[in-house]
């Protein structure tokens, strides 16, 4: 902790008093709760309204909300009551203060303040890659930045990179790769870092005894495996043998009580499988608590447009992943058709942006293009950066929700933001995202799914 500057200690002293208060009440809570949630919820949830606040996901509104759903919706009560069956109770209160005091309350609150006194967006989360080192080469990887080389975040920037994100109020932190678990100084980092919590993107093969009990103790990580499906699809794309190691891992760290998530891509060929009910019912089995499905997007290295889902497909998932939240004791959020609940594209600093391995600064893991480096600017200067103004004026980039990305559904607004801004392609071959012929083919998908969201806004409001 000692390496951390004092202007972050100083952030962190100012809250303490205010934040001590909340924790204990949120952890009275869930004690509450945990004892016996049905005679005890009307009282556990009159305490969680004491901690709210007039912004952000800690209002009584949202609270009284959450109390009444609670009341009427069996299969949230279910879902809760996985929480509190499947978590080790030390970290369920350490990884519940974190996300709702730290980054839902004191996190929106000093991301406000933030923002009006650098006139600035300051976004809830960062994406970081803090190694590009892999130890399997995926089919399609939309993580591979065409690198020759490996490349690594060195630990004093990494922690420059916490330390800044502290100071604006960000609590929560994305990690991806490359694998992060072949990161070296991972455990030591997040272990100085406490009061945040770190998701990390894992293809699991490097979770072990040894590290599952590293992710009990340091408490504030939370692994999310990529999966394709079952044993033949993930194997297929990954590597013999690799869907056995994920469900190894996953048995270890639920043995544990250590909360772990998926990250499902859904391509043309698998999207009926991995939504169908049998493979929900197999995830819940195995313990996973939360998970996110992204629809294969045709970047990084080598894209195959086979590959993207269809829009009658496209359709279906906008149906589907809710009806899954609502019939299954699992969360499931869909990266781009759950735009509705996001008010459309997050990217761009809106609420996050993407730092790769070897420092680049990108608006999204997704867009290829860059104009900064973490190196040579801070977080502050890179979200007023050109890039970031042209990214953020142009948001939503489109009235329906249904039609967030600027990649697939108004890539003609990423094309400007390119012209613009002067970004520059992140790796070579970047510039085939924009280049006529897959420009065209983009446009072509992209209009297809304009007249497919209409035809489905007008029937809903039809029916309304």
């Amino acid at each position: 902790m000692e390496q951390r500057n004092n202007g972050t200690r100083r952030s962190v002293q100012l809250n303490f008093a205010k934040k001590f208060i909340s924790e204990k009440l949120l952890q009275t809570f869930l004690s509450c709760l945990s004892k016996d949630p049905e005679e005890n919820v009307t009282k556990a949830f009159s305490m969680l309204q004491r901690m709210s606040l007039d912004r952000g996901i800690m209002t009584k509104e949202n609270i009284e909300g959450l109390k009444r759903m609670y009341e009427t919706d069996p299969v949230l009560r279910q879902y809760i009551g996985r929480l509190l069956r499947e978590i080790s109770p030390e970290l369920l209160g350490r990884l519940a203060c974190n996300v709702l005091i730290n980054h839902a309350v004191a996190g929106v609150n000093q991301q406000v303040c933030m923002r009006d006194k650098l006139g600035v967006q300051v976004p809830s989360t960062i994406l970081i890659d803090p190694t590009s080192a892999c130890n399997l080469r995926c089919t399609g990887c939309w993580a591979d930045d065409g690198q020759q080389h490996v490349s690594s975040l060195e630990p004093e920037l990494l922690r420059r990179i916490l330390d800044e994100a502290n100071e604006l109020g960000i609590y929560f932190i994305v990690m991806s790769g490359g694998e992060p678990f072949l990161y070296p100084h991972l455990f030591d980092i997040a272990g100085q870092y406490p009061e945040m919590t770190f998701m990390l993107y894992t293809n699991g093969t490097r979770i072990d005894d040894e590290t599952a009990d590293r992710l009990l103790e340091t408490g504030n990580m939370v692994p999310f495996f990529s999966l394709e499906d079952g044993r033949e699809r993930t194997d297929g794309r990954r590597g013999t043998g690799v869907f056995d190691q994920i469900t190894a891992a996953m048995g270890r760290l639920r043995k544990r009580g250590v909360p772990f998530g998926i990250s499902l891509t859904l391509t043309r060929e698998n999207i009926d499988e991995v939504t169908s009910d049998e493979f929900m019912d197999f995830l819940i089995d195995q313990g996973v608590l939360f998970g996110w499905s992204f629809h294969y997007i045709p970047v990084g290295d080598s894209p195959d447009f086979r590959l993207m889902i269809t829009p009658e497909q496209r359709a279906y998932l906008a149906q589907r992943i809710p009806q899954i939240r609502t019939q299954k004791p699992i969360k499931i959020a869909d990266f781009w058709n759950d735009g509705e609940l996001t008010g459309g594209c997050i990217a761009g600093g809106r609420e996050y942006f993407h730092i790769n391995a070897g420092g680049q600064v990108k608006p999204c893991a997704f867009v290829p293009y860059t104009a900064d480096s973490i190196r040579d600017r801070s977080i502050t200067e890179i979200l007023s950066s050109p890039l970031f103004r042209a990214y953020q004026k142009r948001q939503p980039f489109s009235s329906s929700h249904l039609r967030p990305c600027p990649i697939i559904d108004t890539p003609q607004a990423l094309r400007d933001i390119i012209e613009e801004s002067g970004a520059e392609p992140a790796y070579p071959g970047a510039e085939s995202l924009v280049d006529p012929d897959t420009a065209e083919r983009l446009d072509r998908r992209a209009e297809i799914w304009r007249k497919q969201t209409a035809r489905m806004e007008a029937r809903e409001h039809a029916e309304a």
